[in-house]
């Protein structure tokens, strides 16, 4: 029984994983577009959280994706007086992403992603190992 609750729990956080990355990849797909009307907001940042939930049916904490927050960061301004979507002033406001940030964040949610899948292949391999052991 205590495989099933490891590999339950592997599972859930490679569903909050998965999660995390495919907020993080509509971030990255939207990092330079930019409003349809001038002086309207752009595309806003969202942020992953997480959630800890008792699973009563195996009696450990599990986690998974919780809401998805925006980023209150202040947009980029660039000064392009000839953009469809400038201001008065000649200024665009472009989404408050930053590549580099998300790039490291979608590695860190890779990284994340690989450790809960060693735990399910660990955790497959001492189950067969177990019952080589028994039909001995």
């Amino acid at each position: 029984m205590d495989f099933f609750k490891t590999m339950s729990i592997a599972a859930s956080g490679l569903r909050a994983q998965a999660g995390r990355m495919r907020v993080i990849s509509e971030n990255i797909a939207n990092a330079d577009s930019v409003p349809e009307r001038p002086g309207a907001d752009p595309y806003r940042r969202k942020i992953p959280t997480f959630r800890t939930t008792l699973d009563r049916e195996l009696n450990a904490e599990v986690v998974s994706l919780g809401r998805v927050q925006p980023d209150q960061s202040a947009f980029r301004l660039k000064y392009e007086p000839g953009h469809p979507a400038a201001d008065q002033n000649g200024n665009v406001k472009y989404p408050n992403v930053n590549a580099l940030v998300e790039m490291t964040d979608m590695r860190e949610a890779q990284r994340s992603y690989e450790a809960n899948i060693n735990v399910i292949g660990a955790t497959r391999r001492m189950i067969v190992r177990t019952l080589e052991i028994l039909k001995a």
